[in-house]
């Protein structure tokens, strides 16, 4: 075990290294579709962390990254880059970044005061009902919940951005979405993901005629990487955000706009629900973790939760002896997970409307009793798991971003439209697409999400509740100092993500970018199997299927973006290859 995180300067050349040995293992391992992630390590150089001494941004894309860096060198702090970079990413990655979804941000003082949460979740509007997702039979009707004007939850990221603002910036409003709004009307040239997710999603999205008259050109063609694709109607929209706060969006024109496309669709949506949507500031989830402390989304997110319940399980097993992906370390990884997802299946919830057993959740003593239970060279099967009993209840496509400024503050914001592009509906007439979460409500308990996650009866749908959520915005803390501020995209990987991102450091000693490129694996209960992806060792593989695990190879998972901080105050920033426009930067 280590007690403290490598401090990645001269006096860690050693620890470098080995992580430099580990990634480079890593790349060697890849084959297929995975090669274009060994090449992005490779030109992206990201075998090391990018270095800096005043502040430091960590997005997914590249733009943000740069906008919210020229916040920090202009005497912003980091939640007036965060900020920022959250309104840039909505013009510049509309498939994950945005304003017509929610989230949570994690904000950190680097004074050592209490971490605050804030939770601008998505809502289920007023009309909302429980069987909403059912036909007359009871039977989910599959896609109702993820392809319809039904499928949005009244928005929540322009609220929660501006209420992060209020409490803790320096900036205006206008003047954060200032450069947003730039991007927007003048455009930007795009990538080549960028092309290559509207052809994937092409069939998707075109068949609404606001979608694709926003991201495709009159001759229907996708643009293509080098072209500048500008905004008009967003840019429009963005601006009467700044000029009338968040009014600008939740009452007014844009309301308008949005209530009328839910009119003509049989949508929920009314000026009513958009008027009457607020954030949330909650206490974040707090758990130790060998001598750490750590800081997570608390419900209704479920994240936080069971990345202390997880993290709590192993703390009683040596991973650091048994090695990082070893046969060992991943089988009690992969024990440990399943524990966790059968509970989410039970008792996670939005707090506002169901009681969580949060206290018994994360409590060192409920960990011991499902320690008890993994047998440490036998896979146990998901058919002989469900929740278990914690004392008494207490009276994909996802952007994830963090930032640290010259004054130790740490921001992790992690926010999403459920699905890649998610409902694929543009409101017309003001350019953004519509999230679709409330399938991450139980549309029926006991039916599997698009995720495959098990929802019961404290997920199930009401009118004005947040859907349950595994965003998992994170920050360790050594005593009163921020250590490691991470996050991911990625569904319901995004809980085992973050979590593998915290043992690299802190069991394995590796330095941040190592531990962000270095292979995930994932087990959420059901379907019970692990999935790993390429890069573990077919003995590795071979030893897990001897124990009793299905072991199932396939794509990459999450794209985390990570910052850590030295005891002298330096700063490494860690961008997840994965996602080809990542950036991490500082000055």
């Amino acid at each position: 075990m280590v007690s403290a995180p490598p401090q990645q300067n001269r006096e860690t050349r050693v620890s470098r290294r080995s992580g430099g040995l580990c990634a480079l293992a890593f790349l060697l391992a890849l084959t297929g579709p995975t090669a274009a992630l060994a090449q992005a390590i490779l030109e992206g150089e990201r075998f090391h962390p990018v270095v800096a001494k005043h502040g430091m941004v960590a997005t997914s894309h590249t733009l943000a990254t740069e906008v919210a860096l020229q916040v920090l060198k202009d005497g912003g702090n980091a939640v007036d880059a965060a900020v920022t970079a959250g309104f840039a990413l909505a013009v510049t990655q509309p498939r994950s970044g945005n304003i017509g979804g929610g989230g949570f941000m994690l904000v950190a003082k680097g004074d050592g005061s209490a971490p605050e949460a804030i939770d601008y979740r998505e809502k289920a509007p007023a009309a909302a009902t429980e069987t909403m997702f059912q036909d007359e039979a009871g039977e989910v009707v599959q896609n109702r919940s993820r392809f319809t004007h039904l499928a949005a939850g009244v928005p929540g990221t322009v609220a929660g951005l501006a209420l992060a603002l209020e409490r803790h910036g320096t900036l205006t409003l206008d003047q954060a979405l200032a450069p947003a709004i730039k991007l927007a009307r003048e455009g930007f040239i795009v990538p080549l993901r960028f092309t290559e997710g509207l052809e994937q999603a092409r069939d998707r999205l075109e068949r609404w005629p606001a979608t694709r008259a926003t991201f495709y050109k009159e001759d229907g063609s996708a643009y293509q990487p080098g072209e500048r694709f500008r905004q008009p109607d967003l840019a429009e929209t963005l601006q009467r955000i700044a000029d009338q706060g968040v009014k600008g969006f939740y009452e007014g024109d844009t309301a308008r706009l949005i209530a009328e496309e839910m009119q003509r669709h049989g949508g929920l949506i009314t000026e009513q629900d958009l008027k009457a949507y607020a954030p949330a500031v909650r206490t974040p989830v707090h758990g130790s973790y060998r001598g750490y402390d750590i800081f997570s989304m608390s419900p209704p997110s479920s994240g936080g939760t069971h990345i202390v319940q997880i993290l709590n399980i192993l703390e009683g097993y040596p991973l650091g002896d048994h090695g990082h992906n070893s046969a060992d370390t991943i089988h009690l990884m992969a024990e440990a997970m399943k524990l966790a997802y059968a509970d989410r299946s039970q008792y996670l919830g939005d707090t506002d409307y169901v009681t969580v057993p949060l206290d018994g959740l994360t409590s060192k003593a409920y960990a011991e009793s499902l320690r008890a239970d993994i047998d440490p060279k036998r896979a146990r099967p998901a058919s002989d798991i469900g929740p278990g009993e914690p004392a008494d209840y207490e009276s994909p496509e996802t952007t994830h971003f963090s930032v640290v400024d010259r004054w130790g503050n740490a921001v992790s914001n992690t926010y999403t439209i459920n699905f890649s592009y998610g409902s694929g509906i543009t409101v017309a007439g003001a350019g953004f697409l519509l999230n679709n979460e409330m399938d991450d409500f139980s549309a029926k308990p006991g039916v599997p999400n698009a995720y495959g996650l098990i929802g019961g009866e404290a997920n199930k749908v009401e009118a004005g509740k947040r859907m349950l959520s595994s965003m998992s915005p994170t920050i360790v803390r050594k005593g009163d100092r921020n250590v490691i501020v991470t996050g991911s995209p990625g569904g319901s990987r995004i809980i085992t993500t973050t979590l593998q991102v915290i043992l690299n450091v802190i069991d394995h000693g590796m330095n941040i970018q190592t531990a962000v490129n270095a292979p995930r694996i994932h087990h959420q209960w059901l379907p019970d199997e692990i999935r790993i992806e390429q890069g573990v060792s077919p003995d590795t593989i071979r030893l897990l299927e001897q124990r009793g695990h299905t072991v199932v190879t396939d794509s990459a998972m999450g794209a985390i973006q990570s910052i850590m901080i030295g005891e002298d105050g330096t700063l490494y920033g860690g961008a997840d290859p994965r996602r080809s426009t990542s950036s991490a930067k500082g000055y």
